[in-house]
């Protein structure tokens, strides 16, 4: 193989790692504070982030320059992987933080050490790994392979483990060929970069990147809205988002004037207040725009980037900008329960300002030359530059293909499972809150949540804190992982830069319409709600789903009800409500859903419930269980059996509990897979049980 071809393509996998463990680490963080919903200390790992202050002082840098130290950091990377496969969520924590740490030591190691050749294709490594990280996750259905199953993991490790022991054994004839070039070529061709500059506008560029392109269906759930007209689906448009990423690259390799990037760059500005003020398909266009300038601009920040004669103060500068603006996005959200957090609440158009300012001070105070550009190129080494290059976008481009193939293929195969509901005039409704599929150990497990979502047998089911777009989160999408495993339709509720924590609905029948709701939260986090109609084989049901906000917010709570209310009292004469409603039996907020919505409670004599609830208008009720989460959240499952009436101004609703199923048709059962009545709390987190006194059954009285 080319030693050329090889560098590229095992710089591109590192790259990808590299990307994997700065995906990784702030979602393992936030697991922490999301058990107590509070600030646990274990923040300070993000300090790992910072490793790159120690390479200020002389000895530590030249101590990282030495070949074996940097081998062991390079191994250290890699092996960081198999944290995913660590017996706890404090030791993979430990793990990957010392996995960033040490990346970020290589990679200011690397970028500063070496010919200009050999930094040239380290940047584009990393670029082209970013790009290779989204083609995976296409594949995965948003999902990195790497931190989706052990047999993935151990897969990416060993392969990992190989592009390492390359690049560490191509090490020495690198440094011959480079010994006396540490930063040589780049300082003759451009004026030194401010190195505080230079470090903000690449950490900004860095972030911007992981925030908004951390995954092709993110643009899509910053610009969603209800049905029937959502805005594009995340499958198949999410392949605009990688094209959009690669025409960005390859618009990269030109050089422009003063007045072109000053206009690029009022593009680039235009389109991220479009991503955040614009509506659905417009909102969409505007971060294609985005996507193109993001990455155009990537080659030649990071080529004025490792032109600083600074290495540890850039990058350190870099990591202290991402780290602030990652720390300012989770403060835009969960601003409730963080300090200061009342002057970061709904703030997100602050934060992308500041990234679009810090950028463009780099984009436009610099060369405005191409990277390959600002690489003094001596003759001797130009054809060595073009062919890289070759390889670099024959490469790109391989991974475009392969990732519109994914999302090609992902979308015939959903089509396929859509409109499988049979006629009937019996249906189930399902809520759960799932805290964006992380289970009690601190894994994400969405194959988990589709099993039991697959048991339950549910025709309509809402998931609560389900917006895991964040980067603090995951940047994955939940919404779009189940239903096109489940084979449903989907409603993911508010956008993404609304700010809340997300509300999603599945529906095995065709959603004809909805709408979302931001409800009103003066005090606490906003509370995000669904009004929503079904075709249940022409049969409209509606339902409205909601999440309200804390047990301490007291006005929240208060407003929140009467809103939902009225949305319950003027919905169809056929209505479920499936609701988080933080109120026991009886409360104010409980009543005022009741009385002035218009609904029934399923089952009134259950006294023993504090947050999840579902009523009802103009259909019978036929069953309600509870089922335990067994650890795969912290929340358990309510479910309810309705019957449509055939005559809805003439029908008698069954108004006696029994939880014999031998009294009841077994098509109203519920899956005997979760046991049979039980008293009390079901105690064994290793399976899912009902409990709390269910399941019962509802029938007329004789």
């Amino acid at each position: 193989m080319d030693p050329l071809w090889r560098a590229v393509l095992s710089e591109s996998l590192l790259g990808y790692i590299s990307w994997s463990l700065y995906h990784a680490l702030p979602p393992m963080i936030y697991y922490f504070p999301l058990q107590t919903l509070a600030l646990t200390g274990l923040e300070v790992f993000a300090v790992a982030f910072l490793s790159p202050v120690f390479l200020i002082i002389g000895p530590c840098w030249r101590l990282a320059n030495n070949k074996y130290i940097l081998a062991l950091l390079r191994l250290t990377v890699v092996g960081s992987l198999a944290s995913y496969q660590a017996p706890n969520a404090s030791i993979r924590l430990f793990i990957l933080a010392a996995g960033v740490s040490s990346s970020l030591l290589v990679q200011t190691v690397t970028l500063w050490s070496g010919n200009s050749l050999q930094r040239f294709i380290r940047i584009w490594g990393f670029i082209l790994g970013k790009m290779m990280l989204l083609v995976l996750r296409i594949w995965y259905t948003s999902l990195n392979p790497v931190w989706s199953s052990q047999a993935a993991n151990t897969v990416v490790l060993t392969i990992g483990l190989v592009a390492a022991a390359e690049r560490i054994y191509s090490v020495e004839d690198e440094r011959k060929q480079g010994a006396n070039a540490t930063g040589n070529t780049v300082r003759k061709a451009v004026s030194q970069p401010n190195w505080l500059l230079s470090g903000m506008a690449f950490g900004s560029l860095m972030f911007l990147t992981v925030w908004i392109f951390g995954e092709v269906s993110l643009i899509s759930r910053w610009a969603v809205s209800g049905h029937p007209h959502t805005g594009p689906d995340p499958n198949p448009y999410g392949g605009t988002v990688l094209l959009g990423l690669a025409h960005g690259l390859m618009l990269s390799f030109w050089s422009w004037s003063s007045v072109a990037s000053f206009a690029w760059f009022l593009i680039g500005i235009a389109s991220s207040a479009g991503l955040l003020y614009l509506h659905t398909w417009s909102a969409a266009v505007a971060g294609n725009i985005l996507a193109v300038f993001t990455m155009c601009v990537w080659p030649q920040l990071a080529g004025r980037f490792v032109g600083c004669l600074h290495p540890g103060k850039a990058m350190s500068t870099a990591m202290f900008t991402y780290v602030l603006e990652l720390f300012f996005c989770v403060w835009c959200t969960a601003y409730k329960f963080v300090p200061g957090g009342v002057y970061a609440r709904e703030s997100s158009h602050l934060l992308l300002g500041f990234i679009m300012l810090c950028i463009g001070l780099g984009f436009l105070t610099g060369s405005k030359k191409d990277l390959n550009s600002i690489f003094e190129v001596k003759s001797d080494q130009k054809p060595f530059f073009k062919k890289s290059t070759e390889y670099i976008k024959l490469l790109l481009w391989l991974f475009v293909g392969a990732g519109l193939l994914g999302l090609g293929l992902r979308y015939r195969t959903y089509e396929k499972k859509l409109g499988r509901g049979v006629p009937k005039r019996d249906f189930s409704a399902m809520i759960w809150p799932f805290r964006f599929a992380y289970d009690n150990e601190g894994w994400s497990n969405l194959e988990g949540s589709a099993t039991l979502l697959n048991q339950t047998g549910a025709d309509f089911i809402t998931v609560l804190e389900s917006d895991a777009s964040k980067p603090f989160i995951g940047n994955n999408d939940p919404t779009m992982w189940l239903g096109e495993r489940l084979g449903f339709y989907t409603d993911f509720g508010p956008s993404t830069r609304d700010h809340t924590w997300g509300i999603m609905a599945l529906s095995r029948y065709p959603i004809v319409k909805s709408t979302h709701h931001l409800l009103p939260s003066p005090e606490g986090e906003i509370a995000p709600a669904i009004s929503m109609t079904v075709n249940f084989t022409g049969r409209l049901i509606d339902f409205v789903v909601a999440h309200f906000g804390n047990e301490e917010e007291d006005l929240d709570r208060k407003l929140q009800a009467i809103a939902v209310s009225k949305l319950l009292k003027t919905s169809s004469k056929q209505v479920v409500f499936l609701g988080y409603v933080t109120s026991a039996p009886g409360s104010r907020d409980y009543t005022e859903l009741i009385e002035n919505g218009n609904v029934q409670d399923i089952d009134s004599t259950d006294r023993d419930r504090w947050c999840s609830y579902i009523m009802y208008r103009g259909v019978i009720r036929l069953g309600y269980a509870r089922i335990s989460h067994a650890g795969l959240s912290d929340s358990e499952v309510q479910m309810a059996k309705f019957r449509i009436p055939d005559d809805l101004d003439n029908y008698v609703d069954n108004d006696r509990i029994v939880t014999d199923p031998s009294q009841v048709p077994e098509d109203v059962h519920f899956n005997p897979r979760f046991g049979s009545y039980k008293d009390g709390h079901n105690y064994d987190e290793s399976i899912h049980h009902f409990h709390m006194s269910t399941p019962k059954y509802f029938k007329q009285t004789n």
